[in-house]
């Protein structure tokens, strides 16, 4: 299965902050929109950056308060790990896994073309090991009978 199997699910929107948005309006747009990060992006078509709660709370750490007004490009991940929609879901999960990462842009041709997140990977791979699950009881049964 590919990560086009995720994206089909849930759609390919991603919430994106301009390099120049301060900490406090991207900490407002992870709060308002209960995501858990934010591709940082100048023209809404590219990846310059990724911005996470965990960049917000070292950023917080070391700077204090006055990080809130200070541009999101301070505390934002430049080395930002992507894949392409064909990938492997199974290489993604390892990736993030190896990474300690939780958010994976897709990226086709240069542009943004979605956003995976652990929670995605694991839903499908919890929906895959139920189907799985069904189909053994399914298998079982049919010949019990």
């Amino acid at each position: 299965m590919s990560v086009t199997t995720i994206l089909n699910r849930k759609g390919t929107d991603v919430l994106t902050v301009r390099p120049e948005a301060t900490v406090r309006e991207a900490v407002t747009s992870l709060a308002h929109k209960r995501v858990g990060a934010l591709v940082v992006n100048s023209d809404g078509l590219g990846v310059e950056g990724i911005v996470s709660e965990r960049d917000v709370v070292w950023g917080l750490a070391a700077h204090g308060q006055r990080l809130l007004d200070r541009p999101v490009t301070e505390i934002m991940s430049t080395d930002v790990t992507t894949c392409r929609a064909n990938a492997a879901i199974d290489e993604v999960m390892a990736e993030m896994t190896n990474r300690r990462i939780r958010h994976i842009p897709v990226v086709e041709d240069g542009h943004l073309a979605g956003i995976v997140s652990i929670g995605d990977v694991v839903k499908h791979r919890i929906d895959e090991l139920e189907l799985q699950a069904a189909s053994l009881q399914e298998y079982v049964l049919g010949r019990a009978d």
